[in-house]
């Protein structure tokens, strides 16, 4: 048996956010409690929402306190916030960060007895679905508006936490390209490179199905043909990518991810990589490593990436263009090609060892040790 979970309502397109005022107002919320890191805040993009609040006299207090990687602290600030401004419902302006905390925060909220952050790793049993979460994007990669997961890092211990909690999923998403045309080149770089890493993923992952396929393989394409002109701004790029990103996590959230992910992880945890970054430099390396256990899909994957002749390639030949052509998009849009200025080699014992235990590691297509971990990891510095 198989199981989709996604928003019960989603906008997408220019001018999106229009439609918030009408959610909370046809759902009778009294109060938000908007989730924005300070960076969105100062550069005047949560303001595009508030003022929405403002000219509709709704009720909101703004929850700031949230990082790049958004720690167990974080999340606990975020409960204390919501409880002391009587909120009913979350509104989570920004990329992963933001709304990874308000999924924290609205689990906690309504299912109390996993208080302790660390409770929720892994899919934890809560009974309740979280507090209303309206969700609002303003990076084009993370999808975490669409879906069950979201990433806490515990730095007591120095890894991320994968949470995969189908009451977490935000109750409306609204995917405005104009809430992400202020994002610099290299922040639309590494978040489109992590949406590729998830549709790429989901669709070579054990999991995956005909109706998972369906998104993937559509986001591939959207993805391909529209993240170098989103890095250079271009209206038609911005939304493409908006679009392409959210429907990789339509598919991913339902059917999970691999060891791409599972090794990017304690980069973040450990020296604050950006999570696009990451993904992006580890890809090619790991789409090499998983090719033999892919079957045909690599010859779909350079078809959606634009690679011509693929119906005439051998398997050799399809499996390289589609790896050729991923890492090619990456260097357009100017990621590192290795990671010899992120890791130490001394922490690479670490870094297998966390990637091996790390929540999205078994959905990978090939199975994998953590001897065979560190050997990838070496292979890129």
């Amino acid at each position: 048996m198989n199981r989709f979970i996604l928003n019960e309502t989603s906008y997408h397109g220019a001018g999106a956010i229009s439609a918030i005022v009408d959610e909370a107002k046809g759902r009778g919320f009294a109060k938000a409690l908007v989730c924005s890191d300070p960076d969105l805040i100062k550069f005047g993009v949560t303001k595009k929402v508030t003022d929405l609040l403002d000219g509709a006299s709704l009720a909101y207090e703004i929850f700031s306190d949230i990082k790049p990687n958004p720690t167990i602290e974080n999340v606990q600030a975020g409960v204390a916030a919501f409880k002391a401004a009587g909120a009913d419902y979350i509104i989570a302006i920004g990329g992963g960060s933001s709304m990874d905390t308000a999924k924290a925060v609205g689990i906690i909220i309504n299912n109390p007895e996993f208080a302790d952050v660390r409770s929720l790793e892994g899919v934890a049993p809560t009974k309740k679905v979280c507090v209303p979460i309206i969700a609002v994007p303003t990076t084009a990669g993370t999808a975490a508006e669409v879906t069950i997961n979201y990433v806490i890092t515990d730095v007591e211990k120095n890894r991320k936490m994968v949470c995969v909690d189908p009451h977490d999923i935000p109750v409306v998403a609204v995917v405005d390209p104009d809430m992400m045309s202020t994002m610099p080149k290299s922040l639309t770089a590494a978040t489109g490179m992590d949406a590729l890493t998830h549709a790429i993923e989901g669709y070579i992952t054990k999991g995956a199905w005909e109706l998972s396929d369906m998104f993937h393989l559509k986001a591939i394409e959207i993805i391909a043909r529209s993240l170098r002109g989103a890095v250079d701004n271009t209206p038609e790029g911005r939304e493409d990518m908006a679009l392409g990103q959210y429907v990789a996590g339509m598919g991913f959230s339902n059917v999970g991810l691999g060891i791409v992910h599972s090794m990017a992880h304690p980069l973040g945890a450990l020296y604050d990589t950006p999570h696009g970054i990451a993904n992006a430099i580890i890809l090619p390396v790991v789409m090499k490593y998983n090719a033999e256990a892919t079957g045909e899909k690599y010859r779909d994957i350079a078809k959606a990436m634009g690679v011509q002749g693929t119906e005439t390639m051998t398997q050799e030949e399809y499996r390289a263009a589609a790896i050729e052509a991923v890492r090619k998009l990456g260097e357009d849009v100017g990621i590192p090609a290795d990671l010899k200025d992120i890791v130490k080699a001394e922490d690479i014992p670490f870094l297998a060892q966390s990637a091996f235990d790390d929540a999205c590691r078994p959905g990978n297509p090939r199975d994998t040790s953590v001897e065979e971990i560190t050997e990838l990891y070496k292979s890129m510095i």
